[in-house]
């Protein structure tokens, strides 16, 4: 929901114990501020406190659960093929 309202689509994902690694198709006319901002403030942090209810309490006084930063990168030419292999080795040791 949040990527179509951002008019992006969602091309891969993984993660580790303190970061999310996300593919994006994404046109350059999409604020990715916003789009970061959505998914961190919005729709993750309720469907995570949601499914671990222990996390409202560990973070209820911040009522945040993500940090403020985000790298972002651009990969213009790489296939996406390429990218979502190396997202979905992100949390294995080489």
């Amino acid at each position: 929901m949040v990527c179509a309202d951002a008019e992006c689509e969602p091309a891969g994902s993984n993660g580790e114990p303190t970061h999310v690694h996300l593919l994006v198709n994404f046109p350059p006319k999409a604020a990715l501020s916003r789009l970061v901002n959505s998914l961190k403030k919005g729709v993750s942090f309720r469907r995570l406190r949601q499914e671990f209810p222990e996390l409202a309490r560990h973070y209820y006084r911040a009522n945040k659960l993500w940090s403020g930063s985000y790298f972002a990168g651009s990969a213009g030419g790489t296939p996406v093929s390429v990218l979502r292999q190396y997202i979905e080795r992100q949390n294995r040791p080489v």
